[in-house]
């Protein structure tokens, strides 16, 4: 599938912006102008399902050849949020970008609890599309009213059965076994997607790994100036 794509900036090194579940390319309203002021053009996609892209099947390999069809290769940096970063990594090597950031990536989605359906952690996320602003806005309080108002249109569009196409990821250990180009993950304060354990296994594997102090999992959001700050040495 080809992806509709939000561009900023017109330089000749490329950055690409992949958003998460739920989401669309305007969550990253602030850091694709910030990072085309830097020289960078930079692409945001919508994944399939989310934002202005087509519709269906789902899967997290579907979202992965969805950015290999879409976007060019050999970009300066890949930068991917949560079901965005377990997009790229299963993309990255057909991508080949010099360098990939995984933000709060969702490579350990946690499983069922004990005597729940396999699907009771899909049915949670699909639930988040009909959140009232209020409820929203009670959930991300260091959002500016802006990205509030952005997260209503963005759920208004976005299709909830992304979530039951990802159900196999819950319970499962998706981190990579190996950094494919140099990488860095960043994760929220505390993380809901990378334990003390997981960063500290991360960072075993060849992977750098910085953490957004106080913020939660969409840091971009969250704290701007701090999410910027964590990507230093790597835009």
């Amino acid at each position: 599938m080809r992806l509709h794509t939000h561009t900023w900036g017109g330089g000749d090194r490329v950055a690409l912006l992949i958003h998460g579940i739920m989401a669309d390319h305007r969550t990253w309203r602030r850091v694709g102008p910030a990072l085309a002021a830097r020289g960078l053009r930079v692409i945001a996609v919508d994944l399939r399902g989310h934002g202005a892209s087509g519709r269906g099947p789902y899967g997290p390999g579907d979202f992965a050849d969805d950015l290999v069809e879409t976007l060019p290769a050999g970009a300066e940096v890949a930068i991917g949020h949560s079901l965005g970063g377990m997009a790229l990594a299963l993309a990255v090597e057909r991508l080949a970008p010099r360098r990939a950031v995984y933000c709060d990536p969702a490579w350990r989605l946690p499983g069922p609890p004990a005597g729940a359906t396999e699907s009771e952690g899909p049915a949670r996320l699909a639930a988040a599309k009909t959140l009232p602003r209020e409820e929203i806005a009670a959930l991300n309080p260091r959002w500016e009213e802006a990205d509030v108002d952005l997260e209503v249109a963005s759920l208004a569009v976005w299709d909830e059965a992304t979530a039951y196409g990802i159900a196999p990821a819950f319970g499962a250990d998706l981190r990579p076994v190996r950094p494919v180009v140099p990488s860095l993950v960043t994760t929220a304060d505390p993380s809901p997607m990378i334990s003390p354990a997981d960063a500290a296994e991360l960072r075993a594997r060849g992977f750098e790994v910085r953490t957004v102090e106080g913020a939660g999992h969409t840091a971009h959001r969250d704290d701007f100036d701090a999410f910027m700050a964590s990507l230093e040495g790597w835009v």
